[in-house]
Order: C-alpha cells, then structure tokens, then sequence
C-alpha cells in the first residue's frame, strides 16, 4: 500500500526529488518582492519556490507548490483526477431515488469509508508549540500588489463547523491582516463558511473559526473544493487521499484541526464587527473595490517548531489557482454525470477565472436537452455563479478551444441558440456584474439542431477523410521523408 504525503515537509521532499522545486537563498522581501518573483515563474510555467532567506523573519516561504498539474499529480497521488469524484459517486449508489442530499447524511454509516474518516489524536507537529498570546506579526504574510490594502494570507484554510448540525468545514478566503490580533475575514456570501457566521449571528454569537497554514496536499485540495451540501470537508480530504487524515484540538476554541499543519491561528469571527476590506488584486485580473467584511480575532497560535509558510498570488490568469481549478473540474465530472447521464465532458478554462466559463459535451437525444443541461447546471452548488454556458455535442473536444469556437460559428444561431437570464446569483467578485452578487447569465447551445427543433434546413455533410486513403497514407508516412 502507497502510504500518503502526510505534511508539506514530505511535499517538498517529493516535489525536488522529481525536479519541481527550486530553493532561493537570496534575501528577498514579504513586501511585494516575493510575490513578484512567484507571478514571473508562475506566467514562465516554473517551478515551486521555497525561499529560505526572507527579511525580518525565520521562517521560509513556498510558493507555487500546486502550479503544475505533475505537481499535483505528485501531491495527490494520481493521475486520473475523476477518481476523486467517482468515489464519491461508488458510495452514493445505493437507493438513488431517495436523493443525493439524503444519500450524503447517510454517509457516516456506510463500512467502506472507515478508512477515510479523520481520527483525532492527542497532540501532532503542529501542537511542538503553543501560545495563548499570538500574534500574526512574527508570520511572513504577503503584500502581493502595490494597491494591495495591506498584508493578506492567500492560502489559509478557514474551518468553522456549522452552528446547528456540527458538520465541519474548510474554505479558502482570503484573510486581510488589520494589526497583531485582528483580520478581515473575505467570506463572500455564497460560501459555506459565511452561511455558517449568518447562523451563528442569528443566533446573536460570535463563530469560532481556525485559520490553518500548511497541510498535506489532499486537505488542501479539500478546502477549495466546492463539495456536495452537507459532506464534512475532512472526511472528503480522506476520501481524496484514501486514508483519513489525523486531527488535534484547538487550544483557545471548540475546534479540530489537522495535527499535521505547519501553523494554526486560533480565534473567532464577530459578524457585528463590520470593517473595510480591500482592495486587493485578485483572480479576475482586477483589483476589488472595499467592501465590508466580518472581523476575524485572534486568540491563540498553535505550530510546529520549524514551520513552513504556504502562500500563493493571484492576478490575472493563468497562475497557480487554474491547475488547482483543473483538478476540480475533473473530480467533479463523475458527480455532474451522477445527476446529468448525458453529459460527456466539461471544462473551465483557465482564462475565465472558475465562475467566469464553461463548456459541456452531451450525447444529445432530444431537442431543447442543451438548455435542459444549462438550467441542471445554474442549479448545482457553485456551478450558480458561473456566468456562461457553452453546451457542444459529443464530437466536439470541451477542451480545444479551435473546436469549441469551429462548433459555435457552425451550429448557433445567434437568435435561436442563446438565452439571457437576468437577476441571477453572481460570483462576488465579477467585474462586470451591474450589481454585486447580481447579474445575468448566458447560455449558448452549440449542439447540432434538428427538424424537431425548427431547423428545416439538410444538415450540411461534415468533410472527413475516407478510410481507404487514411490507411494508405498511414502505411506510407515513414516514406515520405516527413
């Protein structure tokens, strides 16, 4: 049995003995110097960095650890990323009709995810050194951008568990530092973490939170992927790595971490403590605008006696979140399929930033089933904030743009095939969006169309090859000289 990455100092080892790390011995600066040098090998398509002399601190800083999809195939332990869904989808087989949701809760009694549940532990490394007095001043955290309001952690895995039923949860949102105790935590409405603060502040409470530095790779996958309602995020990373992953308990807060983190900032989230966050240069190519957003307050510090701090920048794509919203895109196809049996394939491009984009392939039977796909797809999870919608036939490669474009030109009518829905969820930060968390979607059906769908027209003869003179030109290839 293959025994599973287990911190990112195993990471690290794995990534430069397959020649995708660099170290960098130069003093270099947390002010915008690091990140800048990180935006050039991530553009560059580079390696990880691991810089080991940062100014004014002790502790190293990597970077672009997840930038390449080898390097997620190295931290996840595979090559075939459906994998990761289609296990979900073997444990979630039984009684289809009663419903995913219900099939979900029931997953805690089912014998074959024994091995995948977290086991708590007395201590781990990340409980080598504790303190009541924390500080977020002695950590290396980032200024990416000039306009940047400030210092922001990028890569910190936020856990909270949800007020009323306890289910636990880990997302990424990115944590602007205000001083030595308090930050403003960037939950955008749509995200679990924020309906779990909207519980607690109804119930007049603050909401515990954990701000977690440094996993092994599948718990950090974990964290950003946008899993079915209802999945406790840790049993999904031991899903992903097949084997559940060790967790300690927080020393100031109600809390379970990973007992193999590098550090974890302990404290609470007040949703009446509304402060101004931003700007901040992000994903979409754009800086954000200030928005409010809750304030995060620190009230212990657990970590290991020589922790590592994992960070990553954002900007314009394509940098290191599009291979990580690659891994997503393919663990989730077998989901999507689960609920959608016509769907072949589906893809994200990197360019429209996760919300910004998509292509799906179906094996079409009946007309209308492109925009029956669509409105499927606006209902699912995350899938509700993504903007447009590009529905293909089965001969059509999602993931080549010529022929996603050649489908497009070829097969849509501008009047026919495409359908505006005003008043729709947006992604938070959608720049174009008229309104936040407000705006419209786009669906465009470049699938064949059919006499059942008007189209009255021959359906013109597509020009391919003849088999004959294809095998005969195979059989010659090598003499050509070519």
């Amino acid at each position: 049995m293959i025994v599973p990455i287990e911190d990112i100092h195993e990471f690290v080892i794995e990534l430069e003995k397959n020649g995708e790390l660099k170290r960098v011995k130069t003093e270099v600066d947390s002010n915008l110097e690091i990140a800048e040098i990180l935006r050039r090998e991530m553009y560059s398509n580079g390696s990880a960095i691991l810089f080991e002399n940062v100014k004014n601190y002790d502790m190293p800083v990597l970077g672009n650890a997840f930038g390449s999809m080898k390097r997620l195939e190295i931290g996840l332990e595979m090559t075939d990323f459906t994998e990761i869904g289609q296990r979900i989808v073997d444990m979630t087989k039984l009684d289809i009709p009663s419903g995913f949701l219900n099939k979900i809760k029931k997953l805690p009694e089912l014998s074959k995810m024994t091995d995948s549940f977290p086991k708590l532990e007395n201590n781990g490394p990340v409980t080598e050194i504790t303190s009541s007095s924390a500080s977020f001043d002695n950590i290396p955290i980032l200024k990416s951008w000039p306009n940047d309001a400030g210092r922001f952690i990028t890569l910190g895995l936020v856990a909270t568990k949800h007020p009323e039923t306890g289910i636990r949860n880990l997302g990424v949102y990115r944590i602007q530092i205000v001083d030595s105790t308090h930050a403003l935590m960037h939950w955008q409405k749509h995200k679990r973490g924020a309906h779990h603060g909207d519980i607690a502040k109804e119930k007049g409470e603050k909401i515990e939170a954990a701000i977690i530095i440094g996993c092994e790779p599948a718990t950090i996958f974990s964290s950003i992927a946008p899993v079915p309602e209802g999945l406790d995020k840790y049993l999904f990373a031991g899903i992903t790595r097949k084997r559940g992953i060790k967790t300690v308990k927080c020393k100031t807060i109600d809390l379970e971490v990973p007992a193999n983190a590098e550090i974890v900032f302990e404290g609470y989230v007040d949703p009446c403590d509304i402060r101004d966050e931003g700007p901040f240069g992000d994903h979409t190519g754009y800086y954000t605008p200030i928005e409010p957003y809750p304030t995060f307050t620190l009230t212990g510090i657990m970590r290991r006696k020589n922790p590592i701090y994992v960070t990553t920048v954002v900007g314009k794509p394509v940098l290191e979140d599009a291979y990580i919203g690659r891994v997503i895109e393919r663990s989730f196809l077998p989901l999507i399929q689960m609920f959608h049996s016509e769907v072949v394939d589906f893809s994200m491009p990197s360019a429209g930033w996760f919300q910004g984009f998509a292509i799906i392939s179906i094996k079409k039977r009946y007309p209308g089933q492109a925009k029956k796909v669509m409105m499927g797809l606006w209902g699912m999870g995350q899938l509700a904030l993504t903007k447009i919608f590009v529905v293909v036939d089965e001969d059509i490669n999602v993931h080549d743009f010529n022929d996603v474009i050649w489908a497009i030109t070829t097969r849509v009518d501008a009047a026919r095939d495409t359908i505006i829905i005003n008043n729709t969820p947006t992604d938070t930060l959608d720049p174009a969006s008229p309104l936040v968390n407000l705006g419209s979607k786009l669906g465009i059906d470049a699938t064949q169309k059919t006499r059942d769908e008007g189209f009255m027209r021959e359906i013109q003869q597509q020009v391919k090859v003849d088999d004959e003179t294809k095998k005969l030109v195979d059989s010659k290839w090598s003499s050509y000289g070519l």
